[in-house]
């Protein structure tokens, strides 16, 4: 006796046609016999609409359709939005900035700065070397 899951599992399969020959001849023979197997391939093709038989609409139609879908979604709606202005851009700032921190050094005084640190660590470095009498080096 099969599980649930299991025939919901072979039923997919039937409906999908990923069966090799003597599964899909098995499957076939249970239809006949197991009414709960053939409830389960009866619900999933309904589900998938394996049974429909309608011709596919035209792409043009359909374009339409997803497009007419698509701007009726709550999200697109442009109610409210008339007298909207576009978004600010700032092109460039009005004044300079201010404060601490890397935004702050900009220009000269970044660069002095930048080789003022280069020169401390430089010269401590070098009175390392020349406290300790030997070379810091390997």
């Amino acid at each position: 006796m099969a599980s649930e899951s299991d025939r919901i599992a072979r039923a997919g399969d039937y409906v999908l046609g990923l069966m090799n020959d003597k599964e899909r001849e098995r499957a076939e023979r249970d239809l006949a016999i197991d009414p709960a197997f053939r409830d389960a391939v009866v619900r999933l093709a309904e589900r998938m609409h394996i049974f429909d038989r309608a011709k596919p609409a035209d792409g043009e139609k359909r374009w339409k359709q997803v497009t007419q879908r698509i701007g009726e979604l709550p999200q697109m709606r442009t109610s409210g939005l008339g007298d909207a202005r576009p978004p600010t851009v700032i092109r460039s700032l009005s004044q300079r900035p201010h404060g601490i921190g890397l935004h702050a050094l900009g220009g000269q005084r970044g660069t002095i700065i930048a080789i003022g640190l280069i020169a401390a660590f430089a010269l401590g470095y070098l009175a390392g070397l020349w406290s300790t009498g030997s070379a810091l080096l390997p």
